[in-house]
């Protein structure tokens, strides 16, 4: 029987608004050895998840100045989310149906967490090689 999302997802949840600079999110990426940042409308819910690739191919690429570019500009909109109480099985549905390695955890639309492929691998093959490079420290 799979487990709920909430024993596994990362609860730590790494936001910044929509009008912050990009290099903002890129910080709290380096910072807090994170690969995405939710992006928050005024009244805390969430609108976007900017990732560092995102910030790599939408932004840098494309020469745009990470200090003058929020991450409203290059975030993605269309995101797909899942409730602390769905099970890893409808996540893992989700992620393989949308082509996206992380989702957003939310209550009535407010970031409580969040979810990624590797925590997924960690937890159904811990043996695969996915899992135990997602479970490895980020590089210096």
């Amino acid at each position: 029987m799979a487990q709920p999302v909430r024993e596994i997802m990362a609860q730590q949840v790494r936001t910044c608004p929509t009008t912050a600079p990009l290099v903002d999110a890129a910080r709290i990426m380096r910072d807090d050895d994170v690969g995405d940042v939710i992006v928050v409308k005024d009244d805390g819910t969430v609108c976007g998840i900017v990732t560092d690739r995102d910030v790599t191919i939408r932004a840098v690429a494309e020469g745009r100045d990470v200090v003058a570019t929020s991450v409203d500009e290059v975030c993605s909109h269309r995101l797909v989310t899942v409730s602390p109480d769905d099970d890893t099985e409808q996540a893992a549905r989700l992620m393989r149906q949308h082509a996206v390695r992380r989702l957003p955890v939310t209550v009535d639309g407010k970031p409580v967490g969040a979810i990624s492929l590797g925590d997924l691998a960690i937890e159904r093959d811990p043996q695969s090689a996915l899992a135990e490079i997602s479970a490895q420290p980020g590089n210096e």
